[in-house]
């Protein structure tokens, strides 16, 4: 089993998985590195780290497992420094939602036997080790994308530690990998800032586009305020598949423009229906594009309704991220919303609610 961890770069997943190491097996060595030292010191202090290393290469020798855990640009450039130093046991695993430019790295430097790209399918809209927590891991699918060259063994260890993690572990090839998260996470996060923009551009001076935009539109454009940089990172290495799949988008985009041309509506019916039934059947897991975890409270019109809902949450110790009037009512029964921190904030919060005699939608 691993012994000695080491993390270059430490932020949000990359402290999440220390720290989810340390619950698990408080007996290892964890150092990290990251470009400021000042980042560290309360992973240090409070016992996540037993050590910070002093530069990028000073630990890389005595280490089992290296985490890179930086921008995927930054550990390709990590992994070309420390591969020389490699001990001829270490493992180098990553946590970035591409795994095809550095596994393509990993084999000109002649490590591809040790090199396992890993993606944490987690996240949360806070960065840095001040918001890292083992909880983003737990249920969350842990994707290992082992080449054909990768030994085996790796393999099975890196299942074991996830699984230790609390994590779903699944296996795909690096260059399906990155087609499936161009599918799944990267041309949905761009769809969902064009079609942001679309409104943008459409909407009158009076802009009544933006005073309408809530329910459905704010629910399939949340994902468009994610990080900009991380998105140009993205798109820089995973360009082919997200063009292939935005190509073949734009396809059924105009096959949909076809149909109202021709007014055959059946075929609107047919693509509900079978979207409708897929998306059903999707697993409801952690995932790259993050949950939200809300309700609905049917409350009348009255004065401190708001105020009452939020005493009993309160009362009974649950935590509320956000609440707020429902102005546009397409996709919701209830005049209020909720948002909550976690599932099981939202699930405690039913019956508490119930027993209130608030109508509780979700």
């Amino acid at each position: 089993m691993f012994r000695n961890f080491l993390f270059l770069g430490f932020g949000l997943i990359g402290g999440s998985i220390a720290r989810g190491i340390r619950a698990a097996r408080p007996d290892v060595h964890i150092s990290a590195w990251a470009r400021r030292r000042e980042k560290l010191e309360p992973a240090l202090a409070d016992h996540t780290l037993d050590e910070i290393a002093d530069s990028l290469t000073s630990n890389v020798g005595k280490a089992d497992v290296i985490f890179l855990c930086a921008p995927t640009g930054s550990n390709i450039e990590n992994l070309r420094t420390i591969a020389p130093l490699l001990g001829d046991e270490t493992l180098v695993t990553d946590v970035g939602s591409v795994k095809g430019d550095i596994q393509k790295c990993a084999e000109e430097l002649g490590i591809a036997s040790r090199f396992l790209g890993g993606h944490p399918m987690t996240g949360k809209e806070t960065t840095g080790y001040e918001s890292a927590d083992t909880r983003i891991l737990e249920n969350a699918y842990y994707i290992l994308a082992p080449s054909e060259q990768t030994e085996k063994r790796y393999v099975e260890e890196m299942t074991a530690l996830v699984e230790s993690l609390r994590s779903i572990p699944l296996t795909a090839e690096p260059s399906y990998h990155d087609y499936a998260a161009a599918a799944v996470s990267h041309v949905p996060h761009l769809i969902a800032a064009e079609l942001v923009r679309l409104v943008k551009t459409s909407d009158n001076e009076e802009e009544f586009m933006r005073t309408i935009a809530a329910g459905g539109f704010k629910d399939i454009t949340r994902i468009a305020s994610s990080d900009p940089a991380m998105w140009e990172s993205i798109c820089r290495s995973n360009t082919d598949n997200i063009r292939c799949l935005l190509e073949r988008y734009r396809d059924g985009l105009s096959a949909i423009c076809d149909t109202l041309e021709e007014g055959d509506f059946g075929k609107i019916s047919e693509l509900f229906r079978d979207s409708g039934a897929y998306r059903s059947n999707i697993y409801d897991r952690r995932g790259s594009i993050r949950r939200d975890f809300r309700l609905f409270v049917d409350i009348p019109d009255e004065a401190g309704q708001i105020a009452a809902v939020a005493t009993e949450l309160a009362r009974a110790g649950i935590n509320i991220k956000n609440i707020g009037i429902t102005h546009n009512r397409e996709q919701a029964e209830g005049a209020l919303y909720v948002v909550f921190y976690d599932e099981a904030g939202r699930s405690a919060a039913i019956p508490v609610l119930e027993n209130s005699n608030f109508r509780v939608i979700l």
